[in-house]
């Protein structure tokens, strides 16, 4: 673990934003490797539910992105859109699903993973508005039982809400706040301006963004999803390669879990273009 003194911090964690298509994943691959380091990065979280044609992760793209230094991968609302991933995920430790699904569901809703010297639990909990295809159990129930369990393993837990409603995610962080380490909103792929840290100890921010196209709708093609609200025919298959970003939060907690601060990042990647990466088998 890297010791950062004047804050007290003991484990930086890297959130990335939700990855989007293979303008996401060329992203990854030219600038995490070189973040990290920069950064001093201990441990890389990042939310894998756009990853494969903007919705879903294929399995090969798991494995290639693993490859790149991403640690663990969270999941919304697209867990089970890719069939390759979904027959291997009681076998994919670094994948987690939401937790307040259906108990028969395959995969796990938390990961507890060992560091040198330390370990740290992520969960994922699914909203209970706007979505249609998978739905889950109250999350604010699932999260303060998650976090009292949690904190009697390893006082560093982090939280994923994949939810619509900004309201919600706000809800979350307040039953949430000083019993656990950070609360992390994704799904709406737009990055917001509230990354805070209350005097609990707990960061949050309602929404990551996303790390793929900047100008698009959601990191897809926007003529596609000008067509789609037009028509009411959902297309999921245009993606958007126009101003690749890279976006999400670095946390730093102490010894006791607390999160010292939280700091959102937008990196532009204006070495990124259109080459054809990310075509790992899934197009």
């Amino acid at each position: 673990m890297i010791q950062r003194m004047g804050i007290g911090a003991v484990l930086r964690v890297a959130y990335i934003a939700e990855i989007v298509g293979k303008a996401g994943i060329s992203v990854v691959k030219k600038l995490l490797r070189e973040k990290k380091q920069e950064w001093g990065v201990d441990f890389v979280i990042a939310n894998g539910n756009g990853v494969t044609n903007g919705y879903g992760l294929g399995r090969n793209h798991a494995a290639y992105l693993r490859k790149l230094g991403i640690d663990l991968f969270t999941m919304g609302d697209a867990a089970f859109f890719k069939k390759d991933l979904v027959e291997q995920l009681d076998k994919l430790p670094y994948v987690v699903r939401p937790a307040n699904i259906s108990p028969w569901a395959p995969g796990n809703g938390v990961r507890v993973q060992r560091l040198p010297g330390a370990k740290i639990a992520v969960a994922v909990l699914l909203g209970q508005s706007g979505f249609g295809r998978l739905q889950g159990d109250s999350p604010l129930q699932a999260a303060l039982e998650l976090a009292d369990t949690l904190r009697r393993e390893t006082p560093y837990v982090v939280f994923d809400i994949h939810a619509q409603a900004s309201a919600e995610k706000i809800a979350l962080f307040r039953a949430l706040d000083g019993k656990c380490s950070a609360v992390l909103g994704s799904h709406t792929r737009v990055q917001t301006a509230d990354a805070q840290l209350s005097p609990a100890g707990t960061g949050f921010i309602c929404d990551a963004g996303r790390t793929g196209s900047l100008d698009s709708v959601g990191g897809c093609e926007v003529a596609g999803k000008i067509a789609e609200y037009r028509t009411g025919i959902p297309d999921w298959t245009r993606e958007a390669w126009e101003n690749p970003v890279f976006q999400g939060v670095l946390l730093d907690l102490d010894e006791s879990g607390s999160c010292k601060s939280i700091e959102a990042f937008n990196v532009p990647c204006v070495e990124c273009v259109n080459d054809g990466y990310g075509k790992s088998g899934q197009d």
